[in-house]
């Protein structure tokens, strides 16, 4: 596997999900060139890395969603075997075709999350495929979501995504943002609002990380309180600052480079 150049790095930071994946320097990992191609995978070492990420979580009820977006169908078939039963996708087409492919009993026991930016062309055939959408950023795509699982006779569970670092090049609402069409949002038959989505910032310190994922939590109190709603996910770290997202709330934690290299 051959390491990225600087481009397709800043693609890896924006993409969602993992977003620390390509940062660490001493860890092979796949470009983003590669993304949804088949790789080896060492069954023996995700099962070992899952068993270190379980003793640091412990004493919680988390949900480890293993990201398996920059790996092909073998990184999903190696999780499983390890016991993880949520995965997490951000390109959909190219993940909807290692779905299609994957045997019946892993498919029809697992949960995907697609956990990256969805264009609201795209949303169908993400409803088809995903059982939890964790990336809804706008009130057009959530009623194209909720469109499509009318039709689909489902109801899809969905995370709202909250960008309150306020960083451009990453999707997202910011508070006052979601605040405004939160409503409008719950209204909509197909889809259920579980809870919310962070992807915190690359490169800042502990102590703002903790600041920026406690808020995420604050706010989410704020709105089950001023809407009379119960949203019980908050969807919050990845390989580098889970430890921190758990300190602060979350109940999914979305890890790739810690488990598959």
């Amino acid at each position: 596997m051959l390491r990225p150049s600087q481009s397709e790095d800043a693609n890896l930071t924006s993409a969602g999900g993992d977003s620390d994946f390509g940062i660490s320097q001493n860890k092979e990992f796949i470009p983003a060139s590669q993304w949804g191609q088949d790789v080896s995978i060492n069954r023996d070492l995700v099962k070992s890395n899952l068993q270190k990420i379980q003793k640091d979580i412990a004493h919680s009820k988390v949900k480890i969603v293993a990201v398996t977006k920059y790996f092909g169908l073998d990184a999903i078939l190696a999780g499983y075997e390890a016991g993880i039963r949520n995965f997490g996708e951000s390109r959909a087409l190219e993940a909807i075709e290692k779905l299609k492919n994957l045997p019946d009993d892993v498919r029809q026991n697992s949960t995907f999350h697609f956990i990256g930016h969805l264009q609201s062309n795209k949303a169908e055939k993400v409803v088809e495929h995903f059982d939890v959408i964790e990336s809804v950023d706008s009130l057009k795509l959530a009623k194209k979501i909720s469109e499509a699982a009318c039709r689909l006779n489902k109801r899809e569970k969905v995370l709202l995504q909250i960008n309150n670092a306020g960083e451009e090049q990453k999707s997202g609402y910011s508070k006052e943002e979601l605040r405004a069409e939160f409503k409008d949002i719950i209204s909509l038959t197909g889809i259920e609002v579980c809870g919310l989505m962070n992807m915190a910032p690359l490169g800042v310190d502990e102590d703002e990380l903790a600041r920026l994922f406690g808020d995420i939590r604050e706010f989410r109190n704020e709105l089950e309180k001023e809407f009379n709603v119960t949203l019980p996910e908050l969807s919050m770290g990845m390989s580098n600052d889970y430890k921190i997202a758990l300190r602060e709330g979350a109940t999914i934690i979305r890890i790739g480079r810690k488990l598959f290299t």
